[in-house]
C-alpha cells in the first residue's frame, strides 16, 4: 500500500512539473530554462559558484534543484484571470522567466569586472544561447580569464610625516599587499581599510578612506606593474593642505535621551565601566564601537547616541553619551494548552521583570507557573488529576562577580554576565508527588568581534524529593519481584545532584560547534570519606539523609552548512555524548541520560523510541525509562531548498542510536561493544516542510525507518527500506525551529 502511495505521489509530481512550461511564453520571447557559468581553461582559483551571483537573471526556481513545480503550478492556471482557481494557482505559482538580452549584456560586464578585480585584466566574457525547444533556452556564460597580472613592487607614498611614522611602526607582517603577489582589488581594499582603522584608532577623528588612492605603473610590461599607495595630505580649507589633525578626548559627559527625564538611572560606576572612551587619550574608533556595544548589551538601555564636539582653536574633543533607557518594569502573561496522550490540560505563566534592579542594569525575573491536566484511565489509582505549581526567580548581573583569581582568568570580556537562579517545582500526580528545588550560579561571556561564547556553571544544585508514592505504583513498578527495574526505581528515590561544568559555543554561519563537560558529586564524595558520612542500604553515602549522584558527562556537537546559493544548502551534523556514573552512583539520573529518536535526532523514530543498542521495548508503561542510555551518536545529512513564498523543503538521512556503558538486566542488548555497535546504528530518511516566518520556523518532518537494529536480520524486518510497512515505519514530527 505504501509503495503504491509513493508511486502515485511521484507520478503526480512529474505530471505537474511536465506541464507546458512555455504555455505563457509569447511568440518572439524565450523562456530562460537554466543559467550556466563556465570557465574556459584550467583555473583552479576561480570559484564559479561565487561568480554565478553576478548573473542578473536566474531561471525559474526548482524544488530541490530538480523540478520546476512553481512554474508548473502557474502553467496549470487558465487564461481567465477572473476565476478564483486561476488567481490562486498564479499567486502560489511562479510566472515564467523570459530571457532579457540587455540583462545578459550587463551580466557579461559584471562578470568581466569581477575577473578584472581578481587580477585577470584582459578577461573576456560572452553569453552563448543553447536552445532547448522552440521557446526555451539555456544562457551559458563563457569566461575567458587570460593571464593574471602581478605586482612587481609595492611602496607607500605618504605625504604626512607623523602618519608615515605611525604606519611604518604598524605595518611589518600586517600589510595585505606584498611584492610578487597576484593583483587583487580585494587586497587593495583590505589594505585601505587597515590603514584607515589604524589611524582612526590613534586620534585621527576626521580621517577617512578617500584620502587613500593607488597608482599603478604598467610600463614594465610582461603583465607586471609597480603599485604605490598614496596617502594624501589633509584638506584644511579651499586649496589649503596641511598635516592630518590628531585629536585628544578632553571630557566625557552623560545625558538622558528621555525628554521627560533628566536623570540617567544608572550608577556612575556602571557608566564608567561600560565607557571604553577615556578622557586624556587619543580619539579611538575601536573604543567608540566598544562603548556602543557595551551599552547596547545592557537591558536597562534602549538606545545610545555618542557625539563629539571640537573645541575652538584646539584639537580637543568633548564627548557626550546620550542614553535612552527602557522602562524598568514589565509583566507578561502566557497561557498554553497541553495534550499528553489524549489527556487535555492547560497551563499559564506570569512573569515579572525588572531590568535595572540595583541601578546597574541587573535583570531580575520572577515567574509563577501553574498547570492542570485531566488524567483518565488509570486503574487502581485515586481519582486525582495532574497539578503542577512552580516559582522561579533569577538575577543577572552584566559583569563577572567572582573572587579576583577567577576574574583574572576570564579577564575583561565582552558581554560578561553572572547569573544566579532559584526554582521550586511541585508536581502532584495520581501515581506520586514530586518536589524539585534547584539553585544555580553561572558565568557567561564572549569575545568581542569573535563568534565564540563561554559558560561556567560554578554551582548547580538540584534536590529531588518524593514525599508520597501510591501503593499501586510502588507495588507494580518499584517493589514487585517480577518487575524490579533498577533504572525505574532509582528515578523515584530522593536524590541530590550537585554539579559544575564548562561550555563552549562557536558559530560563524558555516560551522557551528558546541561542547560541554560537567561532573557531579566529587566534592561531596571527598567530604564523605573525610567526615565519614552515613550510608544507606544500597551502600551510597548520604548528605542529610539523601543520597547524592556522582557522574561525569561530555557532549560534542558539530554542524557544517554548505551553501550552493541563497536557495540551496547541504547540512552535515554530528552529535556525540557520553556519561559515566561512578563512585556513589551506578545509574545516571534520568534527566542526565540520553534518548534517541524525535524531531532533532533520528527522525524515523518517535522521541524515546529508539535503543539502546538493539533493545526492543515490550512494556509501553516503562519503556520511556528503559529506552535511555549513557552514550549517544547522531549523524545527519539534510538538503534544504526554498520552494515558494515562505515554504522551504528538506530531504534528510539520519543515523544513530544510544547505548549503555554498564550491562543493565532490564536493557538486554543495550550495552556498547566496539565489535557490535556499528551493527546497531539505526538509519532513517524522509522529507520535511518548513514555514519560515522570519521570527520563528514551523517544521513538519515525515520520517521513515530504513535500518532498524531492534529486529533480527533473519526476519527481514531489520531493513524496512527493502520491506517497508507504513503503519510500523512512518513517523510524523512537528517542531518549532530547525533540528540543528
Amino acid at each position: 500500500m505504501q509503495i503504491k502511495g509513493i508511486f502515485y505521489f511521484i507520478t503526480i509530481l512529474l505530471a505537474v512539473s511536465s506541464c507546458s512550461s512555455v504555455k505563457y511564453v509569447d511568440d518572439g520571447s524565450l523562456l530562460l530554462n537554466k543559467v550556466e557559468v563556465k570557465v574556459v581553461g584550467n583555473y583552479d582559483d576561480i570559484n564559479v559558484g561565487q561568480l554565478k551571483s553576478y548573473v542578473r537573471q536566474k531561471g525559474n526556481s526548482r524544488w530541490f534543484s530538480s523540478v520546476k513545480i512553481p512554474l508548473a503550478t502557474y502553467s496549470l492556471s487558465g487564461r481567465d484571470t477572473t476565476r478564483w482557481v486561476n488567481k490562486m494557482l498564479r499567486s502560489i505559482g511562479e510566472a515564467p522567466v523570459l530571457f532579457d538580452s540587455i540583462g545578459a549584456q550587463r551580466s557579461c560586464e559584471d562578470l568581466r569586472l569581477a575577473l578584472r578585480n581578481m587580477g585577470y585584466m584582459d578577461a573576456q566574457v560572452e553569453m552563448t544561447p543553447r536552445m532547448r525547444g522552440p521557446k526555451k533556452m539555456d544562457a551559458v556564460y563563457l569566461l575567458y580569464p587570460g593571464e593574471p597580472y602581478y605586482v612587481r613592487h609595492f611602496n607607500y607614498d605618504i605625504r604626512d610625516s607623523i602618519v608615515a611614522q605611525i604606519i611604518a611602526d604598524n605595518t611589518k607582517g600586517k600589510t595585505f599587499i606584498q611584492d610578487g603577489m597576484r593583483f587583487n582589488v580585494n587586497s587593495l581594499n583590505d589594505e585601505r581599510k587597515r590603514i584607515t582603522d589604524l589611524l582612526t584608532d590613534r586620534g585621527y577623528h576626521k580621517f577617512h578612506k578617500d584620502y587613500i588612492t593607488f597608482k599603478a605603473d604598467s610600463s614594465i610590461g610582461n603583465k607586471t606593474f609597480d603599485l604605490s599607495l598614496i596617502l594624501h595630505q589633509y584638506v584644511a580649507g579651499r586649496d589649503s593642505l596641511s598635516l592630518h589633525p590628531r585629536y585628544i578626548v578632553n571630557s566625557i559627559s552623560y545625558s538622558s535621551g528621555n525628554p521627560s527625564d533628566s536623570l540617567i538611572h544608572l550608577r556612575r560606576s556602571v557608566l564608567a565601566a561600560n565607557t571604553a572612551i577615556k578622557d586624556g587619550n587619543y580619539f579611538s574608533s575601536s573604543a567608540l564601537r566598544k562603548t556602543y556595544n557595551q551599552f547596547g548589551r545592557l537591558q536597562a538601555v534602549k538606545y545610545t547616541n555618542i557625539s563629539f564636539a571640537e573645541n575652538e582653536n584646539s584639537r580637543l574633543l568633548d564627548c557626550n553619551i546620550q542614553l535612552i533607557t527602557n522602562k524598568p518594569h514589565s509583566i507578561s502573561f502566557e497561557p498554553e494548552g497541553t495534550n499528553t496522550a489524549g489527556d487535555l490540560g492547560a497551563a499559564f505563566a506570569i512573569t515579572y521583570q525588572n531590568r535595572n534592579l540595583f541601578k546597574g542594569s541587573e535583570v531580575f525575573n520572577l515567574q509563577l507557573r501553574g498547570a492542570y491536566e485531566a488524567i483518565r484511565g488509570l486503574e487502581g489509582y485515586k481519582n486525582q488529576d495532574f497539578i503542577e505549581y512552580s516559582v522561579e526567580s533569577s538575577l543577572s548581573f552584566p559583569r563577572i562577580i567572582a573572587p579576583k583569581f577567577l576574574t583574572n582568568i576570564i579577564g575583561n570580556r565582552y558581554d560578561a554576565r553572572s547569573e544566579v537562579s532559584v526554582m521550586y517545582d511541585l508536581q502532584n500526580r495520581p501515581e506520586y508527588h514530586r518536589r524539585v528545588l534547584s539553585m544555580a550560579w553561572k558565568y557567561k561571556w564572549s569575545n568581542e568581534g569573535h563568534h565564540d561564547r563561554y559558560q561556567i556553571d560554578l554551582l548547580d544544585i538540584n534536590y529531588l524529593f518524593m514525599p508520597w508514592i501510591s501503593d499501586t505504583f510502588r507495588k507494580d513498578y518499584l517493589e514487585d519481584d517480577t518487575n524490579r527495574n533498577a533504572i525505574l526505581r532509582y528515578n523515584y528515590e530522593n536524590l541530590l545532584i550537585m554539579k559544575w561544568g564548562v561550555g563552549y559555543n562557536y558559530n560563524n554561519g558555516r560551522y557551528a560547534i558546541k561542547a560541554n563537560v560537567e561532573t557531579s558529586g566529587n566534592l561531596l564524595n571527598l567530604c564523605s570519606g573525610l567526615l565519614n558520612f552515613e550510608k544507606n542500604e544500597q551502600g551510597q553515602y548520604q548528605v542529610f539523609g539523601i543520597a547524592y549522584a556522582q557522574y561525569a558527562k561530555a557532549d560534542f556537537d558539530f554542524t557544517n552548512n554548505i551553501s550552493f546559493d541563497y536557495n540551496n544548502q547541504l547540512i552535515f551534523h554530528v552529535g556525540f555524548g557520553i556519561a559515566y556514573p561512578y563512585g556513589n552512583s551506578t545509574i545516571l539520573p534520568f534527566e542526565k541520560r540520553y534518548f534517541s529518536g524525535g524531531a532533532n535526532s533520528v527522525r524515523g523514530w518517535s522521541v524515546r523510541e529508539l535503543g539502546p543498542g538493539k533493545f526492543k521495548g515490550t512494556d509501553g508503561n516503562i519503556d520511556f525509562i528503559n529506552q535511555t542510555g549513557d552514550m549517544k551518536l547522531d549523524l545527519n545529512v539534510e538538503y534544504r531548498a526554498h520552494l515558494f513564498w515562505k515554504m522551504n523543503g528538506a530531504l534528510f538521512v539520519d543515523a544513530g542510536n544510544i547505548w549503555t556503558i554498564r550491562n543493565y538486566e532490564d536493557q538486554p542488548g543495550g550495552q556498547f561493544k566496539f565489535s557490535e555497535f556499528w551493527k546497531q546504528i539505526a538509519v532513517g530518511y524522509g522529507i520535511g516542510f518548513r514555514m519560515n516566518f522570519d521570527y520563528f520556523i514551523l517544521r513538519f518532518d515525515l520520517g521513515m525507518k530504513a535500518v532498524n537494529p531492534a529486529y533480527e536480520i533473519d526476519g527481514g524486518e531489520q531493513f524496512p527500506l527493502v520491506k517497508p510497512k507504513f503503519s510500523r515505519d512512518f513517523t510524523f514530527h512537528f517542531a518549532v525551529g530547525l533540528p540543528f
